[in-house]
């Protein structure tokens, strides 16, 4: 099975620009906890909740006018849409994550894929117990 058979294909994306505060409202909004970062509509990094509260709050930082630049996580790891769910689960296993964008092969956004979209689909088990298993592993 690919990725596009199960990902989610509407995605809210938040700007490097938008304060911590204006892209936290975003995210309670759309109940999740990690949202795409965009630029020009390039992919430029990835916001999630425990970016926000460890870089943010924790460090001290005013969530009204740090921006969402300060504290994303700017490496994203990504997986193509024509890829399979095992190539999936792999790369999540591996890189000890739970969701990942989805981008075409010309590099655009077309959706976010998360360990529940492989848990909920029928027949993929055995994946999703490799991935949960992988992402659950602590790093010496």
């Amino acid at each position: 099975m690919q990725i596009a058979e199960i990902m989610t294909r509407e995605v809210q994306l938040a700007s490097p620009k938008q304060t911590v505060q204006e892209a936290a409202r975003l995210m309670a909004d759309l109940d999740v906890g990690a949202i795409p970062v965009a630029d020009n509509e390039r992919l430029v990094g990835m916001l999630t909740d425990r970016d926000i509260c460890v870089r943010a709050v924790a460090a001290g930082k005013n969530p009204n006018e740090c921006k969402v630049s300060e504290v994303m996580s700017a490496e994203v790891k990504y997986v193509f849409e024509d890829e399979t769910t095992e190539d999936l689960a792999r790369s999540m296993s591996t890189l000890q994550v739970r969701r990942m964008p989805v981008l075409d092969r010309d590099k655009r956004l077309v959706g976010i894929v998360s360990l529940g979209d492989l848990a909920t689909t029928e027949g993929m088990a055995d994946e999703t117990k490799k991935a949960i298993a992988g992402v659950s592993e602590k790093i010496a």
